[in-house]
């Protein structure tokens, strides 16, 4: 092999923003799809995950938002541009502000609450029907507005924010009066997470 071939600042190196070993943005979105129809399964499987459904359901909110804030910060925009890219763009964001206010109404529901499933169900549903759109409207659109390089370097990018985690209520916060007054409400789980993603560079955990 040659040095140039070895080098990591070769165009072809693995790891190299753009090079052919990146997943490009479309793959790692469809990842998303597949890891949370997983999590809904698991979720609605009681035989085997009764004591974890809670959990699972906040990890389904997790990788949802940071879904969704990766295609406002780098699909949604591209797409817009595209031929009749403006109102498959309108539709995903009716469908995001949809789910998003059913996951603002499950994260603070416990698995043992009357509701629960109701609103997961209702969640699952809207998920369900918004990714069976991107599959066959927004994709398409992104992969015929962008060169296969330019997608596989958003596609890391949207990669490297799934490292940001969203903060959890401090345990030993205050959270009797005037505590609670002073600090205010603190924020859910889908804001604290849009914050985070919000400013990766300020730590965001």
């Amino acid at each position: 092999m040659s040095i140039a071939e070895d080098s990591p600042d070769s165009p072809d190196s693995p790891g190299t923003p753009g090079s052919p070993e990146t997943p490009d943005v479309i793959a790692v979105l469809r990842g998303d799809h597949q890891d949370v129809e997983e999590l809904f399964k698991k979720v609605q499987d009681h035989a085997h995950y009764r004591n974890r459904r809670k959990e699972l359901a906040d990890q389904a909110i997790i990788e949802l938002v940071r879904h969704m804030v990766a295609e406002e910060q780098y699909v949604y925009p591209i797409v817009r541009e595209a031929d009749g890219g403006q109102a498959v763009v309108d539709h995903a964001v009716s469908a995001d502000a949809e789910a998003e206010a059913l996951m603002k109404q499950l994260e603070p529901l416990e698995a043992t609450d009357e509701v629960f499933d109701r609103v997961l169900i209702k969640l699952m549903t809207v998920t369900r029907s918004h990714v069976a759109d991107e599959e066959t409207q927004l994709f398409p659109c992104l992969a015929a507005a962008c060169p296969p390089t330019e997608l596989r370097e958003i596609g890391e990018r949207v990669q490297a924010g799934k490292s940001v985690r969203p903060t959890r209520p401090h345990p030993a916060a205050v959270t009797t009066p005037p505590g609670d007054v002073l600090a205010g409400p603190v924020p859910g789980l889908v804001d604290r997470l849009r914050d985070a993603l919000a400013r990766p560079t300020e730590g965001g955990y």
